[in-house]
């Protein structure tokens, strides 16, 4: 088997809120073209991660590497080309709801970019119909459905070919249907363009159908408690309450 490349290097990190500490000395890699979650209970810092890896958020120790480079003590424009390595959608979309879907994503292009007009037109239709949403360009957020949204915020945070995509919580809100299509889409972008995945999720039935590798956190010792494949944790981890939460079993179950 070739070697994987780490494409994020998290070492030793803590992250804290002044005097109060949500993760303590946590480690982990990504490898890149690989779809990787972090899911953990309410109150276990998965949110507090996610912003420290896209950097709005300083470690209080340890660092993040992102290709290599050290997204917290960048500055400058070796910070710039550590941001445009990625794109990020949150859970709501947070499209602006006064532009096109295909303005949403022009608007990245003319931010960060040079490009001639009909090239961000181009670059912006390309990325709606990776999403499937091609025919929709011209319309408004309002007029979308949230699984519609979900997509459209990803063909933003494709605008810039990004290696790499953060999502929060992406099946959040919408019908199993729904759900199961955007993990399709998540899959499908993965294997076919070679972008890597870093998915914040609690929803068990799209972790266990995109996830190449999980971690768990834990807000009680605030760690890392689990990290492998979803299947693997479900049958053989060593730690009760991971199988519990893996098979969906109440702490009650005989």
């Amino acid at each position: 088997m070739p070697t994987q490349k780490t494409i994020i290097k998290v070492e030793n990190l803590t992250a804290a809120y002044q005097d109060n500490v949500v993760l303590d000395d946590i480690s982990f890699n990504v490898h890149q073209g690989k779809v990787f979650v972090i899911l953990g209970g309410s109150g276990s810092g998965k949110s507090t991660l996610l912003k420290h890896m896209i950097g709005l958020y300083h470690p209080a120790k340890g660092r993040i590497l992102i290709d290599g480079d050290d997204i917290a003590t960048a500055e400058g424009e070796q910070r710039h080309k550590i941001l445009s390595k990625f794109g990020v959608a949150y859970q709501s979309g947070a499209l602006f709801g006064s532009m096109t879907i295909k303005q949403n994503i022009r608007l990245v292009l003319e931010e960060f970019t040079s490009l001639p007009d009909d090239a961000m037109d181009w670059i912006s239709l390309s990325r709606l119909k990776l999403v499937g949403l091609e025919d929709d360009a011209d319309k408004l957020p309002s007029e979308l459905s949230g699984g519609m949204k979900k997509r459209a915020a990803i063909a933003r945070a494709m605008a810039l070919e990004p290696e790499i995509i953060f999502l929060d919580e992406p099946s959040a809100g919408l019908d199993p249907v729904t759900s199961a299509d955007l993990d399709d889409l998540i899959i499908d972008l993965s294997q076919s363009l070679g972008i890597t995945f870093v998915v914040v999720s609690h929803e068990l039935s799209s972790i266990f159908s995109i996830a190449d590798e999980v971690i768990m956190l834990c807000g009680d010792t605030k760690k890392i408690i689990a990290q492998g494949k979803p299947e693997d944790l479900k049958n053989n981890s060593d730690i009760p309450f991971v199988r519990l939460f893996f098979n969906r079993q109440s702490k009650n179950v005989n």
